[in-house]
């Protein structure tokens, strides 16, 4: 059963029914609802690793506690399951994959403070965390990936201001180290990596609200390189990429949560809009598997309200 928290199911079918030429219905048509998760929540952190999508802490409904649960998602049977907790309850943290490991770093400890620097791994194996060095910066609401062995971590908040560091750990040799930071300082951002570049996508910052920006870093050439604006300003959002294109899902902005979906594909440098998502909401995760994208928990109206859904949409 898909639970939305704290909102009547009236207000996120309106929502999801009005813009970019298409329908709530139409567009419903085009995503296949998945199985609900085992909990309601916001302000998660999603990777894929294998076959499985790791959800990893947030706000869980109904009192907006911070959590350490973790689900797993088995992307090809529909079943979710929880493993071995995060050790540090956390929110608005980042998560990332490298040889069949989960990587997961800052975010908040309690509520929109507490910003941690910590750095972990998870095992799927042995279901176990690891502690690992602690990123230079603790900051929350920022964006990780990993290209080449080494992770790379960006803008996010501290204090309540909008960051442009970009920090890169290391894997095999364990340290951390300074890159160059972002032309552009936001939080609530979304990462994807695409052609060993990673991307800074949209975001907002204090006094400028929701930004359209994106920004790539080419780790082969050291430098931070701007791309296409998206077509729609938008925060608190996710992406994966899904056959050689990024797509961007969800986020919020004064009207309430975004239903529109972009995707971009690098060869004509353009973004173009896909069916809009079912269930609009931010603080989501994404991850791509087998042509589709799926997007899971997030909330469905500003602030703190919650969902367990579920939704994959088939790119092409």
């Amino acid at each position: 059963m898909r639970q939305i928290a704290g909102a009547p199911a009236a207000v996120w079918l309106a929502l999801g029914a009005a813009g970019c030429g298409e329908t709530a219905s139409s567009a419903a048509e085009r995503w296949d609802a998945l199985s609900a998760s085992t909990l309601a929540r916001t302000e998660v952190a999603v990777a894929r690793v294998g076959r499985g999508a790791y959800v990893v802490g947030g706000f869980v409904a109904p009192d907006g506690e911070t959590t350490a649960v973790v689900e797993r998602y088995d992307l090809r049977t529909d079943r979710w399951t929880r493993v071995a907790p995060i050790p540090q309850a956390v929110n608005h943290s980042a998560a990332a994959s490298y040889r069949g490991a989960l990587y997961v770093v800052g975010g908040y400890t309690s509520g929109l403070g507490g910003e941690t620097a910590a750095l972990w791994r998870y095992d799927p194996g042995p279901n176990r965390w690891t502690r690992l060095p602690d990123a230079p910066t603790a900051r929350g609401a920022l964006v990780a990936g990993v290209v080449g062995g080494r992770l790379y971590v960006a803008g996010g908040a501290r204090a309540g201001a909008a960051r442009k560091a970009l920090e890169i750990y290391d894997v095999a040799r364990r340290r951390w180290s300074a890159g160059p930071p972002m032309r552009v300082a936001r939080e609530h951002l979304a990462g994807a990596v695409l052609q060993g570049s990673f991307y800074a996508l949209a975001g907002r910052a204090a006094g400028r609200g929701n930004l359209r920006v994106v920004e790539r870093f080419v780790p082969t050439h050291g430098r931070w390189e701007r791309v296409p604006s998206m077509r729609k300003a938008r925060a608190g959002i996710a992406a994966a990429t899904v056959d050689g294109r990024i797509v961007v899902v969800g986020g919020e902005e004064a009207a309430g949560t975004i239903g529109e979906v972009e995707s971009f594909e690098p060869l004509s440098r353009r973004w173009r809009f896909e069916p809009r998502l079912p269930t609009p909401r931010h603080g989501l995760g994404a991850v791509s598997f087998g042509g589709r994208i799926f997007v899971l928990e997030g909330g469905p109206r500003p602030g703190l309200f919650y969902s367990d859904a579920a939704e994959a949409l088939r790119i092409g």
